[in-house]
């Protein structure tokens, strides 16, 4: 045999030992389930209120949403210039209103001058919520106190360089103290930075989502196969099926996170094969522009 071969095989055997010792050794923590997470699953979230089916982040939406015994609504956040936190996900307004511009050069006032049903159609062209009288922008707190048995994911959008962004964090906690509604609502952002700050105000109290580094991280322990080494710091991974050709909804992927108590999200879910494929394989939450499919297509099967 030559030195070569022999060096291998040497070194895969230190390799094999060495892998199978820390496996032994390395005790893994796991996450403190939150009281977010301890009604019975699996969740259902209608995604903006359920854009497909009424104009995105209204009352309009959210009230429509209530039809199909969703557990929550998935929402996104922004601050305004006379810095009110409104539930609302693009930077401009132009995309859904009547109006254009950021959303934080306008104050609450001025923005519930706009129309945010004007741009919504069906499949037949029509706009029927145009001017609706709750086509309207809405905050964060009308929000919560108007659905005070809903959980409500809230995925703020700012990021934590623009004005907006440095100060929208200490404001939501500050709201969400007052509002005492601790156990139901689930802080998330792709900016990891903001999940971070809002947790130096929270001291892991709330339910946190994972950016999307955070993510990445583990999702990289877990393809290396040294899974055992990722130490988990949030309480739910809400996901994409797939980010290019990384495949994201697999079940060995799946019961990674649950072996962990991180909790597996899936958004934006919108046809009944793929939820249920998904909740077959152990995802606890859909978010979905379509809660009525989900609702009709779903209920018996997984009691949704």
């Amino acid at each position: 045999m030559s030195k070569l071969k022999k060096s291998i095989i040497l070194g895969t055997l230190i390799g094999s030992v060495a892998y199978t010792a820390s496996k032994c050794i390395v005790k893994q923590p796991v996450v403190e389930v939150k009281p977010y997470f301890k009604r019975n699953s699996p969740y259902l979230f209608a995604h903006r209120g359920g854009l497909g089916l009424r104009p995105e982040h209204t009352k309009l939406a959210f009230d429509n949403a209530l039809n199909f015994n969703v557990d929550g609504f998935e929402i996104d956040i922004r601050l305004t210039k006379d810095e009110e936190i409104v539930v609302f996900h693009d930077e401009y307004i132009d995309r859904v209103s009547d109006g254009f511009g950021k959303v934080s050069d306008y104050t609450l006032e001025e923005l519930r001058t706009f129309d945010f049903g004007h741009h919504f159609k069906l499949s037949d062209d029509s706009h029927p919520y145009r001017d609706h009288k709750d086509a309207k922008i809405m905050t964060l707190n009308e929000l919560l106190d108007l659905y005070p048995s809903m959980l409500i994911n809230i995925d703020i959008k700012d990021p934590i360089e623009t004005r907006a962004g440095g100060i929208v964090v200490k404001k939501l906690y500050d709201l969400l103290e007052s509002k005492s509604v601790r156990n139901r609502v689930l802080i998330t952002s792709f900016h990891d930075d903001q999940i971070n700050q809002f947790n130096l105000y929270a001291k892991n109290k709330y339910a946190l989502g994972a950016g999307v580094d955070e993510v990445l991280k583990a999702y990289l322990h877990f393809i290396s196969g040294f899974s055992h080494f990722y130490t988990p710091t949030r309480d739910t991974f809400q996901l994409p099926t797939s980010v290019g050709k990384l495949r994201l909804d697999s079940r060995f992927f799946i019961q990674f996170l649950k072996k962990l108590n991180i909790t597996p999200g899936y958004w934006v879910i919108n046809d009944i094969e793929t939820m249920s494929k998904l909740l077959e394989s152990g995802a606890h939450t859909i978010v979905t522009d379509y809660p009525d499919i989900a609702h009709h297509g779903l209920r018996d099967k997984f009691e949704l």
